[in-house]
């Protein structure tokens, strides 16, 4: 299943981010992909908002990994731009990442392919001057729950 449109603002993507976080049920690995400046970590922020985080929002661009304490759980944001090769992941403590109490927020998940857990969502996101255009796809049955939710009726 797959979302896709256009968000005219930076306000459109928090609102979508917000719509998100009230749709689902459970945590979700969401894979964020598209080139430098396409939203990235602006989704990443909007969503933790939306999940109740209030504190500083910091872009794990240089540290590759920030979590945030919420009280359903953890969020874990990650920035793998920088990674030399996807086995560096291994060394990021994702082996205490608990799929079904913390959220995964991945930039640039193709730089760690098969060293990563496995991603609930892909969203895509790509310019559309003056906004931004955007493809959520499903990849697992917690994804497409939260596609349905989302949906359009």
């Amino acid at each position: 299943m797959k979302l896709a449109g256009i968000w005219p603002d930076e306000s459109a993507l928090g609102e979508f981010a917000a719509a998100l976080a009230r749709a689902v049920t459970s945590p979700l690995a969401i894979a964020l992909s598209g080139p430098l400046g396409a939203g990235k970590t602006s989704f990443a922020r909007a969503l933790l908002r939306a999940l109740g985080h209030s504190g500083p929002v910091r872009s794990p661009t240089y540290t590759l990994v920030e979590q945030y304490p919420l009280e359903t759980g953890l969020v874990w944001h990650l920035d793998l731009y920088r990674l030399g090769s996807a086995e560096e992941a291994d060394w990021l403590g994702l082996h205490d990442f608990d799929s079904n109490g913390d959220w995964l927020l991945v930039e640039w998940p193709q730089r760690a392919q098969g060293h990563l857990p496995a991603v609930d969502l892909k969203l895509e996101l790509d310019y559309a001057e003056p906004g931004r255009r955007y493809q959520l796809t499903a990849l697992s049955g917690r994804g497409t729950a939260a596609l349905k939710a989302l949906a359009p009726r």
